[in-house]
C-alpha cells in the first residue's frame, strides 16, 4: 500500500469559533482508515528541527515561532495564534512532508495528511501558513544530494507565493501554480510558471487547462520527485475559493496528476493544501481523494 504520514500534532487547538477548519485533519485520518487505505497504520514522522526549517526561512522568524514570540502583526497576517500548539503542528507538518517525500522516493508514491502551507514566505508566514513544508523538504533533499531536480505542482486555489519566494534562487526546484487569478494573495510572488484562472471555472475547462501544462512540464523538467499540493479549495462549495469544481472534478484531477507522474516512473509525494468548506465530513472526503488516487496505482 501507499505509505501515508500522520501525526497527532497536525491538529492543534484553536480558540472557539476560529474560522480555520482545524478539525479536518483528524477527520481526514479517520476517512483514510475507513476506506482501508492504511491497513498497517499511518507512518509517524519526527517533527522537523529548527535548523531544518532555516533552510527555507529566516532564522529570526524561526526562533520567534519556536519560542512563542511572533509579533501580533505577523500573527494577524498568518491568521492563527502562533502558540505552542501551532508551533508543534508546523514543525510536525514539515517533518511529515519530508518523511513522505523520502517514502515516495523509495516506493514511487506517498502522502502526508497535512502540508501544502504554500503561503509561508522566507521572512514570515501568512495565510494560515507558518512554515513552508514543501520548500523545507525540497531544499533538505537537494542539499543532501538525494535529489537534483524537483517539480512542485500546486493546484490549491490560491497562488503558491510562499513556495515561489522560498525557492526563487533554486532553478532546479521548479514551481508551477494553477490557481484562481483574482483570489488571495493580491501581492503574488511570481513562480517559474503561474497560470491564473478565471472565476467560476468548472470541471472540464479546469482539467483541459491542467492538461496543457502537466505533461509538458514533467517531460521538460525530468524531475527526480514531484511535490503535489492537492488543495481542494477549487471546489464550488469552498468558502475561500472562486472556482467551481465538483467532487467528481477533483477525483478526475487527482487521478490525472498522479497518473502522469506514475506512468513516467517519477516519484510523487502529495500534501493536502487548502480546503475551507464548512461541512468538515465532506471536506475530509475531498482531501481523501488524492490518497485514493495513489492507492489505485499501488
Amino acid at each position: 500500500m501507499v505509505p501515508v504520514v500522520f501525526h497527532p500534532a497536525y491538529e492543534a487547538p484553536l480558540p472557539e469559533g476560529h474560522r480555520f477548519p482545524m478539525g479536518k485533519y483528524g477527520r481526514l485520518a479517520a476517512a483514510i482508515e475507513a476506506r482501508g487505505l492504511v491497513p498497517e497504520g499511518f507512518v509517524t514522522p519526527e517533527p522537523a528541527s529548527p535548523d531544518l526549517i532555516r533552510l527555507a526561512h529566516d532564522g529570526m522568524y524561526v526562533e520567534q515561532v519556536v519560542t512563542g514570540t511572533v509579533s501580533r502583526a505577523v500573527e494577524r497576517a498568518i491568521g492563527l495564534p502562533v502558540d505552542a500548539g501551532v508551533a508543534r503542528r508546523s514543525l510536525a507538518a514539515c517533518g511529515g512532508t519530508l518523511l513522505a517525500a523520502r517514502l515516495a522516493l523509495q516506493g514511487g508514491l506517498a502522502g502526508s495528511t497535512a502540508g501544502g502551507s504554500h503561503h509561508g514566505r522566507r521572512e514570515a508566514g501568512r495565510g494560515f501558513c507558518v512554515f513552508n513544508d514543501v520548500a523545507v523538504a525540497a531544499l533538505a533533499l537537494k542539499r543532501e544530494g538525494t535529489i537534483r531536480r524537483a517539480l512542485v505542482i500546486d493546484l490549491d486555489v490560491h497562488q503558491g507565493d510562499g513556495t515561489a519566494d522560498c525557492l526563487r534562487d533554486e532553478p532546479d526546484l521548479f514551481t508551477f501554480s494553477m490557481h484562481a487569478e483574482k483570489n488571495y494573495p493580491t501581492d503574488k510572488v511570481p513562480g517559474d510558471l503561474d497560470v491564473g484562472l478565471p472565476d467560476g471555472l468548472t470541471d472540464d475547462d479546469y482539467l483541459a487547462a491542467l492538461a496543457l501544462h502537466v505533461p509538458r512540464l514533467i517531460d521538460a523538467q525530468r524531475p527526480d520527485l514531484v511535490f503535489y499540493n492537492a488543495g481542494v479549495d477549487p471546489h464550488r462549495d469552498d468558502r475561500l475559493g472562486r472556482l467551481a469544481l465538483t467532487d467528481e472534478g477533483l477525483r478526475r484531477r487527482e487521478a490525472y496528476v498522479v497518473g502522469e507522474a506514475y506512468r513516467r516512473g517519477i516519484p510523487l509525494v502529495a500534501v493536502i493544501g487548502g480546503g475551507y468548506a464548512t461541512d468538515i465530513e465532506a471536506l475530509a472526503a475531498r482531501h481523501a481523494l488524492v490518497f485514493e488516487a495513489m492507492a489505485e496505482r499501488a
